[in-house]
């Protein structure tokens, strides 16, 4: 089984992939910059971008019949390693413990120019 998900209430795929994908045991959600459900970038600091960012996250969990307490891994990206500080306070705000795990790097450039950058793999 491999399903397409799609929501209205995060920002939508702007090329050939789906904002998530649905196998029988878990969800894989594409890595989602700072853009509303209408595709309009999110500007100010790195933690607003990282909120919005991780509520794409949230909106395509739900979508799927999932959410954030089902997370079991996420990738962030960033644009700019020392913005980690704050990425992770933005980040804590939206997880309890146990915390899923988490790789976080620096990319040498995102998608349209985003500072931010989040993927996660969730329990169905």
């Amino acid at each position: 089984m491999r399903e397409a998900i799609t929501t209205d209430q995060a920002a939508p795929a702007v090329g050939a992939y789906s904002q998530a994908i649905l196998t029988e045991q878990l969800v894989f959600t594409s890595g989602q910059i700072p853009r509303t459900a209408t595709g309009d970038p999110v500007s100010g600091d790195i933690a607003v971008q990282a909120r919005q960012s991780l509520t794409n996250v949230k909106a395509i969990l739900e979508a799927a019949g999932s959410g954030m307490d089902r997370i079991v891994k996420c990738t962030v990206f960033l644009a700019d390693i020392a913005d980690a500080p704050a990425v992770n306070a933005a980040y804590a705000e939206f997880f309890d413990e146990p915390y899923p795990a988490r790789s976080m790097f620096q990319a040498a450039a995102l998608p349209a120019g985003a500072r931010i950058e989040i993927e996660a793999i969730a329990r169905r």
